[in-house]
């Protein structure tokens, strides 16, 4: 891939890991919660596709134990441990390559099929790869649901973040991100032919996961902003400093969470 194309966010990048603990901390909660009503437990098998950072697999391998099984895949493992972690690390394109071997009781992915050109493809690799009776969980944001960074927009500090915060989408649209796709679980896990289907949302306001998470993203992609006339130098340094103020109420975009079964067959 050339400079332009890909994930706008690369891993390789050192603020990478600022935002990983910033995600881990706004929504690390609510997709433990759904693991939990999902059933998780001693024994299981489970694949997380598009780790990133630790946090979920490392959870995952807590529960299930040493009778369980946890994978955790993606296509930049730079943040995963090399040895010693208690789930596997395996470099893998889900849009483009087989499941790992084995069939698993669960298969999660978080804020990754949104930036996956072969989203669709990724979606049904991920329901083969289940057992019957398995559960799969995806969550991914809406951005079009809810565009702003400061939904009280009352000066020109929110103004800012939000002219900001437009041009950030735009450099992920143009990497064919697909800024409304959370909306579209429920349904794809439907026509997948998944059972039991529900989803539900997550729209954190005012945390200073928010904030960090704001300061480690605008920092890895302010030479796009400004290369692509998004930004200036002056506007961007302003912003960070608003940002780091404490005093803007940023929010993030709803997270949509959406969970089906994959049905058991006679006798199973």
């Amino acid at each position: 891939m050339t400079a332009d194309e890909g994930y706008l966010l690369d891993n390789q990048q050192s603020e990478a890991g600022r935002r990983f603990d910033a995600l881990s901390e706004l929504f690390d909660p609510v997709t433990f919660r759904h693991f939990g009503a999902v059933g998780v437990s001693a024994g299981w098998t489970c694949w997380e596709v598009g780790a990133g950072g630790v946090s979920v697999p490392a959870w995952l391998a807590e529960q299930v134990g040493p009778s369980g099984r946890v994978v955790a895949t993606d296509i930049d493992t730079a943040w995963m441990p090399a040895d010693g972690a208690a789930f596997e690390v395996l470099q893998h394109d889900v849009g483009v390559e087989q499941p790992p071997a084995g069939a698993f009781d669960l298969v999660h992915a978080r804020l990754l099929l949104t930036h996956v050109p072969q989203r669709i493809e990724a979606l049904a690799s991920m329901v083969r790869a289940l057992r019957p009776g398995g559960w799969l969980v995806v969550e991914d944001a809406d951005p079009a649901l809810q565009p702003l960074i400061c939904p009280d927009e009352f000066g020109p500090a929110q103004q800012l973040a939000n002219r900001l915060r437009q041009g950030f989408r735009a450099l992920m649209a143009g990497r064919g991100a697909e800024l409304a796709f959370g909306r579209t679980l429920p349904r794809l896990l439907r026509e997948a032919g998944l059972h039991a289907v529900q989803a539900d949302a997550f729209f954190p306001i005012t945390s200073p996961a928010c904030t960090a998470l704001e300061l480690a993203t605008v920092e890895q992609i302010r030479e796009r902003l400004v290369g692509a006339g998004l930004a200036t130098e002056a506007e961007i340094e302003q912003h960070l400093k608003n940002v780091a103020s404490g005093e803007l109420d940023l929010a993030t975009a709803p997270l949509i969470s959406a969970w089906g079964q994959k049905p058991r067959g006679p006798g199973e």
